[in-house]
């Protein structure tokens, strides 16, 4: 119930993970749902062909971008479909093999998980359900307590509901074929972290202003250590300058910082501070300060910065932080399981691919 409560109060207050990008507009579908049935299954090196004019191939990689921003959301919106959708069928299935072997329905058995609990809300959850709602209801507590009790106790009897599902799900053995989308996702050996032989490579899109990127630090700094020699990290940077107009400046200081071999202490010093004077940091970091001052005042990481800009517009990204795990797209400021999920399955994956190649 709690979890319950927590997720309203995040809906109603729209409580972000991601700072958003303003940068794309509108985009032709055409190309599109030509393209989205062929989304690989692997990261491949091949180029994929779309039409040969005058004896020349026209190549998707050489759509603008804006429209292969827009191809890729449509891949990843078709694969969010589809997993609610085998998730969902997958648990239904269990519930009536579960209700056969038990000789009742699945509405019943479903029913059964229910029985003898009470579903009464109490007072606090009352209160804390108004106060997620009250800009939206606009009546006083007293004249809509008896619909919140009611949605409550709904909501109550639904969360008994899909724990026994989740329960099932635990117990059975399940193999799920639908995989993610994959693209491939260029980085640089200056902005690397952890092994640089390590089987996953995560590549993030950052901005040093975003507060939600900030916030992903921690779970990063736990998962390299977690996954010690088996992960490695990639920045890149997607300054929002539309929103945090110093971002961009911050990268381009970042960069500097990498032609003296500090890259990530300067990275970790901007998080911790993204309002420090760029001279004060690298003073600390020991920099050579004209080098460092030479390198702001040429300009030249503006370049970079555009590229890993149209790099990510073309990948999908809409806002900062998002990663891809060898690949696979994750939005957002993601819980720590959520990353530990598919840097399992990623290592299972390759451990399996090392065996066939053994046999």
């Amino acid at each position: 119930m709690k979890d319950f409560l927590y997720f309203l109060t995040w809906k109603c207050s729209i409580r972000r993970q991601l700072c958003p990008s303003f940068v794309l507009g509108l985009t032709a579908t055409f190309f599109c749902v030509n393209l989205a049935a062929q989304s690989p299954d692997s990261i491949s090196e091949r180029r994929t062909a779309l039409a040969r004019v005058a004896g020349i191939t026209v190549y998707e990689d050489e759509l603008p971008s804006s429209v292969q921003a827009r191809c890729q959301s449509f891949r990843q919106q078709e694969f969010e479909f589809k997993r609610k959708a085998v998730n969902q069928l997958v648990r239904q299935r269990l519930l009536e093999a579960e209700a056969e072997k038990r000789g009742v329905s699945a509405d019943k058995l479903l029913g059964m998980a229910t029985e003898g609990k009470s579903f009464e809300p109490t007072q606090g959850e009352l209160d804390a359900y108004y106060l997620a709602q009250k800009d939206r209801i606009h009546q006083p507590f007293d004249e809509v307590r008896a619909k919140l009790e009611e949605d409550l106790k709904r909501a109550k009897v639904q969360e008994a509901q899909e724990a026994y599902l989740d329960l099932l799900q635990q117990q059975a053995e399940i193999t799920i074929l639908l995989k993610p989308p994959r693209v491939q996702v260029g980085y640089d050996e200056r902005r690397l972290r952890g092994n640089h032989a390590a089987p996953v490579t995560i590549v993030e899109f950052s901005d040093f202003s975003c507060p939600f990127s900030k916030q992903a630090e921690s779970t990063l700094k736990e998962l390299l250590a977690q996954y010690q020699g088996k992960v490695r990290l990639a920045y890149r940077d997607f300054p929002l300058r539309e929103i945090h107009p110093g971002a961009e400046s911050l990268a381009e200081a970042a960069g500097c910082a990498s032609e003296q071999g500090k890259f990530w202490e300067y990275h970790d010093l901007l998080f911790a501070n993204a309002n420090a004077d760029p001279f004060e940091s690298a003073a600390h970091l020991q920099l050579d300060e004209k080098q460092f001052g030479s390198c702001l005042s040429s300009g030249r990481y503006k370049l970079l910065i555009e590229k890993d800009l149209d790099d990510g517009i073309r990948l999908g990204v809409s806002g900062t932080p998002s990663f891809f795990v060898n690949g696979v797209y994750l939005a957002g400021s993601q819980p720590k399981a959520t990353f530990q999920k598919l840097i399992d399955e990623e290592l299972a994956h390759l451990s399996r691919d090392d065996l066939k190649g053994k046999e």
